[in-house]
């Protein structure tokens, strides 16, 4: 059985953010997504991208991952879990709770 992927609420990232660390993010949406605005420092990589760029995920640090609501970033993470990376975190509730957080 599979452990449970981590979640990371958008409170606990923007804090770490604005603190100064060194987040890993990549964000999993389709690129007119992304066009309406991403976490600043986030690397773009489409979902149906994932499998053929593996190669561009770090194994050596912790990876959050970020989607619209967080479905497919939790996908994107077990996928990943599936392929042996085990550093992988779901952004919770994805771009709209980060946007409501703003509020």
């Amino acid at each position: 059985m599979m452990k449970p992927i981590p979640q990371m609420e958008t409170s606990e990232l923007r804090s770490r953010l604005q603190n100064g660390e060194q987040v890993y993010m990549i964000d999993v949406r389709e690129d007119e997504e992304v066009a309406a605005g991403m976490i600043s420092g986030a690397k773009h990589i489409p979902m149906g991208e994932i499998p053929n760029r593996l190669d561009e995920i770090p194994r050596d640090q912790e990876v959050v991952f970020i989607c619209r609501s967080g479905g497919r970033s939790q996908h994107v993470c077990e996928f990943l879990n599936h392929q042996g990376l085990n550093n992988v975190i779901n952004m919770k509730g994805g771009m709209l709770q980060w946007h409501d957080d703003e509020v």
